[in-house]
Parts: structure tokens; sequence; C-alpha cells
């Protein structure tokens, strides 16, 4: 999927209303809402996927809603279900590794541009 860059979404955003793309094999990532100072988006891990680890300027949330993950921060590892949430902090590398097939909530601060320009950024 490519998007257009636009300042935010619109303001009551449906579910079913917005595309999934697929990242990679055993990721897609739906970005859900945005202003310029903070972004949501739905990510979708099969059992054994591993995103790379990078890091960023932006600060990070990432809330497990499904599944079962092992999540690396800055040279720290833990393993974390659903209700359990990691912060990232901005430079700072960090990556995940889905364990047991699932879905987590990233949240950025501010808005990550380079995934409405492109679309096909997994970092």
């Amino acid at each position: 999927m490519t998007t257009t860059m636009q300042n935010r979404s619109d303001t009551f955003v449906h579910n079913a209303d917005v595309p999934v793309e697929q990242l990679e094999p055993g990721i897609k990532r739906q970005i859900l809402t945005y202003d310029p100072e903070l972004m949501l988006c739905r990510l979708w891990f099969e059992s054994g996927v591993a995103g790379a680890v990078h890091q960023h300027p932006h600060s990070q949330i990432s809330y497990i809603e499904s599944g079962r993950f092992r999540a690396m921060m800055g040279g720290k590892e833990r393993e974390l279900v659903a209700g359990d949430s990691v912060a990232i902090t901005p430079d700072t590398d960090h990556g995940i590794t889905c364990i047991e097939a699932g879905s987590l909530l990233d949240i950025f601060n501010p808005v990550r541009e380079d995934f409405l320009e492109s679309g096909d950024d997994p970092s």
C-alpha cells in the first residue's frame, strides 16, 4: 500500500475501512489513527517471525493484544503476553520476536511520516 502524506487521519476511524498491508512474510500492519504528534498502528505476527532489530528517533509504546512475544529494548529482553507493554525510548535498539501468533498496537510520537510516505518501511 502506498499512502499519500496527510496531516492527520479522519477523526473517527473504523477498522473495517483501513487497509492492511503486508510488510514482509509473517507481518502485517494497519495504520489506524494519526496526527503530527501521535500515531497508532496495529500489527499481526505469525508464530516464529522476528521483526528486525532497529532504532528510530520516535518514542514508542507497544501493547500486546494477543499472542506471546519476546521483546528486546536497549539490550534487555522480556517475554510479553496479552495486556503487557513495552516503552521504547528514541534512538534505542529494539526488536520483537513472535513466539505464539498474535497482534500488538504500536503508538509513536511524533507521527511516523515514513510509514505514510512509502507504506513499506517496517522499522
